[in-house]
């Protein structure tokens, strides 16, 4: 029982340490891409099942924004970048410095610097964990929707056949000043692609 224990806690010392990296690669290509200090807390990452992603979004009824894309490679699988409307909008308005609209939805430009920035974090996230597992993983091209939570991940379902069991999720919150912004990074993977990541790190896969 103390070998589960000892495999569990590593298995999530591992994937923290992938999301404080990929935390620090998606600040500094932030920082870059608007030409402006952009700062991230450590990030929360949690390993929970797929019926659990909509309860963390409030419900399969809650209205959200979120870049979706496709993981090709060694290790295929889904990957999800959620936010509330209001999160995006102040994710836009105080980090991307674009003036908020008096329209409860999004801009074309608002929502196509919104895909930008989702689509950085989402590569950095992935090049960290691609790093650590030395498995090739690379992204498909964002695509940007607003709809209730349940009918996204859906989507994804109807896309690309039956998604896996476990969930990586990692809160990712933007800093402006005394301000928080928070945003949920999912990577859902195939159902075989989660015992291939952690085998490339040395460690036995299982559901606990």
């Amino acid at each position: 029982m103390e070998l589960f224990k000892h495999s569990k806690d590593f298995k999530m010392d591992v994937l923290k340490e992938v999301g404080n990296i990929g935390a620090g690669n998606a600040a500094t290509a932030l920082s870059r891409l608007l030409n402006k200090p952009i700062d991230m807390a450590v990030p929360k990452v949690q390993m929970l099942t797929f019926d659990e992603i909509t309860d963390k979004v409030g419900g399969a009824e809650n209205l959200v924004y979120a870049v979706f894309l496709r993981v090709e490679g060694d290790a295929p699988g889904n990957l999800f970048f959620i936010l509330t409307p209001e999160a995006a909008k102040n994710l836009l308005g105080r980090v991307a410095g674009m003036e908020a609209s008096e329209e409860e939805t999004l801009s074309e430009m608002e929502l196509s610097a919104l895909n930008e920035i989702g689509n950085i974090l989402a590569g950095s996230y992935l090049s960290s964990l691609a790093d650590f597992t030395s498995l090739t993983m690379y992204p498909t091209v964002p695509a940007l929707a607003m709809d209730m939570a349940g009918a996204i991940l859906g989507y994804g379902l109807l896309q690309f056949g039956q998604m896996g069991d476990d969930a990586l999720l990692i809160d990712t919150t933007f800093l402006e000043g005394q301000d928080e912004i928070e945003g949920q990074f999912f990577l859902i993977p195939d159902p075989e692609s989660f015992p291939k990541i952690f085998a490339a790190l040395g460690v036995p896969f299982d559901n606990d």
